[in-house]
């Protein structure tokens, strides 16, 4: 089956070189008929066929799966706006089909959702895109919380931390914001991993969307809304992971750190600068549940604030990462037949109270089908009227 010669250029430039820089990097020599960018350019026009060894070449060089070349047509990406997991000349995140589809379903849910609030009642959502970086982080985090009507101590209050998140989830979605938890397409065969994506924003003034990945714990969810939220603020639309390395990233953890847990609270554990890393551990964990907060938020604020070193913040990374991997595994191993919540339970706390009632709203006035109803739900049409049915008992997000 012949290449497709697309792929080439696609995979090529989405990994961030030029013709020339692609060649020094695939190990091509000038020749004394032709250069190596010539003979590069004759793979990408057609005219010569790569061999295997080549295909495995670009495949280590510009980060992609072998199987994607040979592709009929360049993978769709999805209009995700900026991918803010890796910094600038960074090589660029395995292409994931998964997150993919899972971009151009949100994209397309949010599509009708503003078509809907357009035709209803045409309004902005008035803090999108309304500050830059040069606001300090802290200065920031107080406009949210006042623009919010956000209590830190009423967010400690909460108990358990699902509580507590649902607090702040309808703290935000009252703003004009709507939090959808989404981790999968709709079944646990395709959970994407949080080591691939945490959080997604849509800056859109008439309907801006927040994505939190439901797969990672769920005492980090809370974090994850306010760093959208944050992404929110600054207008700015995007894929965002755990990664700390890009100016927007470590600014959008700082607000939401600063909303969760003021730096000045971290004094009580100056004592962690010398203690051992089960001593650090224990009272991290004691620290964090008394707040809602996760353990790795507070070990990274320590790190920020000098109180531990890079080589202790680190061994508690992958003490926590290797707990978190132990704890799915566990709960991967446990029967699938033992049950758990209704299923229009389980939706209903995904798609959160302001996407029901809009849904809702929009059925009764004859603005939405239910087909269309089922798509923004991502249901099917027949699933809709319980599910909204359900929605209206509130006690159940």
């Amino acid at each position: 089956m012949p290449l497709n010669p697309n792929i080439l250029i696609w995979a090529r430039e989405t990994a961030g070189l030029t013709v020339d820089e692609a060649a020094h990097a695939l190990g091509f020599k000038d020749t004394r008929d032709r250069t190596a960018a010539e003979r590069l350019n004759s793979m990408e026009a057609g005219t010569e066929e790569p061999s295997r060894s080549v295909l495995l070449s670009m495949a280590h060089s510009y980060h992609r799966s072998l199987l994607v070349f040979y592709l009929s047509e360049p993978p769709r990406t999805g209009d995700r706006g900026q991918d803010f997991r890796r910094a600038p000349g960074m090589q660029p995140p395995e292409y994931d089909p998964t997150l993919d589809a899972l971009i151009r379903d949100i994209r397309g849910r949010q599509g009708v959702v503003k078509d809907l609030l357009e035709q209803a009642e045409p309004g902005r959502v008035d803090y999108v895109a309304s500050v830059t970086m040069d606001v300090p982080p802290a200065e920031l985090a107080q406009r949210i919380a006042d623009r919010l009507g956000f209590s830190l101590a009423e967010f400690r209050r909460q108990t358990p931390v699902q509580a507590a998140f649902t607090y702040l989830r309808e703290k935000v979605e009252a703003s004009g914001a709507f939090v959808l938890l989404l981790g999968n397409l709709g079944n646990y065969r395709t959970n994407i991993p949080s080591g691939v994506f945490r959080g997604y924003a849509i800056a859109d003034p008439v309907a801006p969307f927040i994505i939190v990945n439901d797969q990672d714990a769920r005492v980090a969810w809370a974090f994850t809304v306010l760093h959208e939220l944050t992404h929110l603020w600054l207008g700015a639309t995007g894929l965002s992971g755990s990664s700390t390395e890009t100016q927007i990233e470590s600014y959008c953890n700082n607000v939401a750190g600063e909303m969760l847990l003021p730096a000045r609270e971290l004094n009580e554990l100056r004592i962690l600068s010398r203690a051992s890393l089960q001593e650090t551990v224990g009272a991290i964990s004691q620290f964090a549940r008394t707040r809602n907060i996760s353990r790795t938020m507070v070990a990274y604020k320590l790190l920020r604030l000098g109180i531990i070193a890079l080589a202790r913040w680190r061994e508690l990374d992958k003490y926590y990462e290797d707990e978190w991997h132990a704890a799915q595994a566990h709960e991967a191993s446990k029967d699938k037949n033992e049950g758990g919540p209704n299923y229009y339970v389980v939706k209903r706390h995904r798609l959160g109270h302001a996407l029901l009632e809009l849904v809702r709203n929009s059925l009764a006035e004859g603005f939405l089908t239910h087909t269309k109803a089922g798509r923004v739900l991502g249901v099917k049409p027949r699933n809709v009227d319980p599910l909204i049915h359900m929605a209206g008992m509130r006690g159940g997000q």
